[in-house]
């Protein structure tokens, strides 16, 4: 089992035989503990506020790995972000495979 973190989520990260078996969990809560998790977020300024590597890797979940997707909303990073600004926040959504 391997978990990610990413900035997104796309179908084409799942096997077609493993669609089915796709779970998605919300949660405004606070961040979750990212310690151990592979990065898969591309855009530098999203992953420098996370606090996470950015890693634009092709990524197939397969049965038993999840993904921590944060969503940004607020509108696009200000180029440079190292903090979230005012008004930003990143909802929270774990994809299981």
């Amino acid at each position: 089992m391997t978990v990610y973190i990413g900035n997104a989520f796309s179908l084409q990260m799942v096997q077609d035989e493993d669609l089915q078996h796709v779970r998605f969990h919300a949660s405004d809560d606070e961040a979750p503990d990212l310690s151990g998790v592979v990065s898969c977020v591309g855009h530098a300024d999203t992953a420098a506020v996370l606090g996470v590597e950015c890693a634009r890797i092709n990524v197939t979940l397969v049965r038993g790995d999840r993904m921590w997707v944060a969503q940004l909303s607020g509108g696009r990073l200000p180029e440079g972000s190292t903090t979230l600004p005012e008004g930003f926040r990143f909802r929270w959504v774990l994809v299981e495979v």
